[in-house]
């Protein structure tokens, strides 16, 4: 599997940024998301269970508008 840089937060600074990517899974369309690790206990509580191999990570909304530009254009 491959991944393709869609995009960065734009307020981040450089080295340190959330980003998203698309993969080229051929079985269903996915995304790799870099970002912030959450640590926070209240936030852990609300989610639950967090199973063995996920993860569970916070993006500015800034970084949402690159899957949203990736899902109109489909599939390349």
């Amino acid at each position: 599997m491959r991944a393709r840089f869609l995009g960065k937060d734009p307020q981040s600074q450089i080295g340190n940024s959330p980003t998203l990517f698309a993969t080229d899974r051929t079985d269903r369309k996915t995304y790799i998301a870099q970002g912030w690790v959450v640590s926070d206990s209240e936030v852990l509580a609300d989610v639950g269970p967090i199973p063995e191999g996920e993860a569970i990570i916070e993006i500015p909304e800034d970084v949402l508008k690159f899957y949203e530009r990736d899902h109109r254009e489909g599939d390349r």
